[in-house]
């Protein structure tokens, strides 16, 4: 990974004490100095001298026990159309130590889930003493980078917890209530304290790096696409780059008037009485559920290129994190924004997880915890720790197998035709038709196993000659008739073989009773967490990639459908399988409840696989393909599932 546009070289004198600093082991602290009035612009140099450094690494000098808590509540523009500024809630906690003495970064995390639902493993909620000071920053964020000397700021977004204004599930109040926090943070937005007394973030140098899973990555995501001044890097764990693709898939909604359940929903617990009901009203007009179209409701909540966010705004560096088997936030999310921060010359790093939808503080702790301290390091700090001159994509691409790479996907690309007998391969396709029967109730587990099922086509090809890796999104091309005023299609590619994989059930996860501790704790707020294990079986078959599309009227349909991503190791031996289907009630609302006919133009229909696949002949040694499935194979979703 190139070194990240924006990174500023530090001061003469910085550089020198850094250089002293490492032959000790050690960066000498500053003198004491004036404050300044206003916190410094995320262009000015970084002042390194107030901390401790080892091997590229700040160290935790500075007293967790002791650092300055306090809530702010900046002023953000009016979502709720009461007139005034919305004001959210901003929990920080920072060394006491640096206090007026030398300006710090900031790492955030922007939540809608700090009083309804909680944060990360084991779902805890932000606690404050009698004063209403923050007494409990849910996650170990707090706990580890202040004591390594930055401030820590976790945000209320707009219509929850202690803020004012409405949720409107990604769009302009969400985006914009967090942006004014950074915006804050670097100078150019105002805040008040309890009292109503203006207050500047004066101990700032005005560079944030804004992290989360899920909603709040979400946010990360959003804010900088924005392109904010003062957003020096993000860290999107399991986010949404497009609301689009998380509530559609090609057409498709996965369930009806999800923008006002989800925003009605974040808002629970909240302690600030504002009436939302017009405002969710709106969101269920302007939804489009009954079309599936991609409106302007949802250009607004595309931040790829929308209507006022867009991956070609974005200043900071971006730390992609995703699992290969997230269900929840699908993983079209990080594959389209990853390519358009590419297009958009984005500084980027990215690791892909064999899970579902895990932090990977719970899947690859240790690990994780140290890359994550050298990117910010790096990023908001400005230490020169090699970081960005490591591959920049790792992906877990078989239980506990990573890959490193300097680009993803990994490239290659293979055009699989249907051929007669049930066959997928490369060669010549087949004529004529296939027909499957519409079938609403049909469940997944059925159409994946071979033998005679009325409601999918199914096709397999020869063995694998060698192991292949799978990297990127599948494109099924079909050509599909159908007689019903509004029909759907369904595609999946599945890898048949037995081999150890991270099953999908709950996510390929369990949680123990040990617990392991990164950062320094207090009698209301410690680092320790539970540990998270993977769930690891040998299982007949993996579904890899799905996909979906919506077929509106009566007629011949060429439909493309792009599949949904993933990065994995194919053992050699083992067959590709294409599945289609009709409805799948499982993972989508179903437009067509009638058990009518699809009939494929075979000739018509093809698979474009993400990598380079050859094929050897039959042999007694193949395994036989499944005949039934264990429980644990298959993911469960759930159609109102949050996005956390």
């Amino acid at each position: 990974m190139a070194s990240p546009r924006g990174f500023r070289p530090l001061l003469a004198t910085t550089v020198l004490a850094l250089l002293a600093g490492l032959l000790t082991g050690v960066v000498a602290p500053a003198s004491a100095g004036p404050v300044p009035s206003a916190p410094a612009a995320s262009s000015e140099r970084i002042d390194t001298r107030a901390l401790t450094v080892r091997d590229g690494r700040t160290q935790p000098v500075f007293s967790y026990e002791d650092a300055i808590r306090e809530t702010v509540w900046v002023l953000a523009p009016d979502a709720d159309g009461d007139g005034e500024k919305d004001r959210v809630a901003v929990d920080i906690a920072r060394p006491r130590e640096l206090d007026r003495r030398a300006r710090v970064p900031v790492v955030m995390d922007a939540s809608p889930y700090y009083s309804c639902c909680g944060r990360g493993n084991e779902s805890e909620l932000k606690t404050y003493d009698a004063d209403g000071d923050p007494e409990r920053l849910p996650l170990y964020y707090d706990n580890y980078f202040v004591p390594r000397g930055y401030a820590y700021a976790a945000v209320d977004m707009a219509g929850t917890a202690r803020s004012t204004g409405c949720v409107d599930q990604g769009g302009r109040s969400d985006v914009g209530s967090v942006k004014a926090v950074v915006q804050w943070l670097n100078g150019d937005a105002r805040a008040v304290d309890r009292a109503g007394e203006p207050v500047r973030a004066t101990w700032t140098n005005g560079r944030t790096g804004m992290i989360g899973k899920s909603y709040d990555g979400t946010l990360a995501n959003a804010v900088a696409a924005t392109g904010v001044q003062g957003l020096e890097t993000i860290v999107p764990i399991g986010g949404i780059s497009s609301w689009y693709d998380y509530d559609r898939y090609q057409g498709l909604p996965f369930s009806q008037d999800y923008p006002t359940w989800l925003s009605e929903y974040v808002a629970g617990g909240r302690s600030e009485a504002v009436d939302c009901t017009v405002r969710n009203a709106q969101l269920s007009r302007d939804d489009a559920d009954d079309t599936g179209a991609s409106t302007r409701f949802w250009a607004d909540r595309d931040y790829r290129r929308g209507t006022t966010t867009d991956a070609r705004k974005v200043r900071a560096s971006v730390f992609v994190v995703h699992g290969l088997q997230d269900t929840n936030v699908k993983t079209p999310n990080f594959s389209r924004w990853w390519t358009a921060l590419g297009r958009a010359g984005v500084d980027r790093k990215m690791w892909l997880m064999r899970v579902g939808h895990v932090d990977p503080f719970d899947s690859e702790r240790d690990r994780w915890v140290d890359t994550l301290h050298r990117w910010f390091d790096h990023e908001l700090w400005g230490l020169r720790n090699g970081i960005d001159r490591e591959p920049a994509v790792s992906a877990e691409v078989a239980p506990d197998r990573w890959v490193d790479s300097r680009t993803w996907p990994a490239g290659g690309s293979t055009t699989l035709t249907v051929g007669t007998g049930g066959a997928l391969g490369t060669g010549r396709a087949a004529r004529g038709d296939g027909s499957f029967v519409n079938d609403p109730a049909q469940r997944e587990a059925t159409t994946l196993v071979p033998g005679p099922q009325p409601g999918r086509l199914l096709w397999t090809s020869a063995p694998l000659a060698s192991s292949t890796r799978i990297s990127g999104s599948a494109l099924a091309r079909l050509r599909v008739r159908t007689t019903v005023p509004t029909g759907q299609v369904g595609v999946a590619l599945v890898d048949y073989g037995p081999a150890p994989r991270v099953v999908a059930a709950r996510d390929g996860v369990t949680t123990g009773t040990t617990e392991t501790c990164h950062g320094e704790s207090t009698a209301t707020d410690d680092a320790c967490y539970k540990v998270v294990t993977k769930n690891v079986q040998t299982t007949p078959l993996g579904v890899l990639a799905r996909g979906w599309a919506r077929l509106d009227g009566a007629r011949t349909h060429d439909v493309r459908v792009d599949l949904t991503a993933d990065d994995t190791e194919v053992p050699a031996g083992h067959r590709l399988g294409l599945v289609v289907v009709g409805a799948s009630p499982q993972w989508l609302d179903t437009v067509d409840e009638s058990r009518s006919t699809y009939t494929l133009d075979l000739a018509r229909t093809s698979l474009e696989v993400p990598g380079r696949v050859r094929f050897t002949r039959e042999s007694a040694a193949t395994a036989p393909l499944p005949t039934t499935l264990p429980p644990s194979t298959l993911a469960r979703p759930d159609p109102q599932q949050l996005p956390r």
